[in-house]
């Protein structure tokens, strides 16, 4: 798919994942919509990026806000890109040592702001990606989504965390199967430990400790490794309905 001059919106774009994919767009000259819940740091990375660059702050769980952000989109240029990068992490056993019950209101909250989140931007951005002029080979546009490798190696303590994640690499092959009558391809990547700003706030022994469980290259995962899986996914338009491990051949041991 051709990316220059084409329009998209990427979700936690302000910082981490989010950010280095929004970067990596903008090399390709896509024009990008910076969706975050935190304006200071969405705005200030939108002036630093320039002209193709602008934001809207909201919440992915609420349709006016993710509607807002595909208008701010759609005056750009036209919308093809939707990637959700925005959630949030969660750690509780679903029994505690003192036999307490895992909290059901933290369980719900990964799962709306995760699985249903990913899913309201989903179906917001394919509705009106499916209304834009096809391209060649009646191509429309791409969603891609992030789930983790928790959907699969889930450790202890990452029940909510790892059904939010696993829920959307479930979604992945029936949304493309939905959205495919309109030409629109649905992916998702499932990255590994990941250098983000959560991550820099570890120790650097603990941090090298993380790096030494991948398979190769024994390192944490770079941001910008994310970001340029994202824009490749983009271009190549026989990829669609799978969803990529991006972890180092990593494979998470229980705890």
């Amino acid at each position: 798919m051709e990316l220059n001059n084409c329009s998209a919106i990427v979700t936690g774009g302000a910082s981490g994942l989010g950010e280095a994919t929004v970067r990596s767009l903008l090399s390709k000259g896509v024009h990008v919509t910076i969706f975050d819940l935190k304006q200071d740091q969405a705005e200030k990375l939108a002036a630093e990026l320039g002209d193709k660059a602008s934001f809207s702050v909201g919440d992915v769980t609420k349709e006016a806000d993710v509607l807002a952000a595909i208008e701010v989109a759609k005056t750009k240029a036209p919308f093809r890109i939707a990637i959700n990068c925005a959630g949030i992490g969660w750690a509780q056993r679903t029994v505690d040592k003192a036999g307490n019950p895992h909290s059901l209101d933290a369980f719900e909250t990964i799962i709306r702001v995760n699985l249903i989140g990913t899913f309201n931007v989903l179906r917001l951005a394919a509705s009106e990606i499916s209304k834009s002029e096809p391209m060649e080979n009646d191509e429309r546009g791409v969603i891609v989504n992030t789930a983790s490798v928790a959907a699969y190696d889930g450790q202890i303590g990452q029940i909510a965390y790892s059904a939010s994640k696993g829920g959307i690499v479930g979604l992945t092959l029936p949304a493309a199967r939905d959205l495919s009558a309109v030409g629109i391809r649905v992916l998702t990547i499932a990255p590994g430990i990941m250098d983000t700003p959560l991550l820099g706030l570890l120790p650097e022994p603990q941090r090298q400790a993380l790096g030494q469980g991948v398979l190769f290259p024994k390192r944490l995962g770079l941001p910008a490794e994310y970001g340029a899986l994202a824009a490749s996914i983009c271009e190549n338009s026989y990829l669609n309905a799978e969803t990529i491990r991006l972890d180092g051949g990593l494979r998470m041991p229980p705890k």
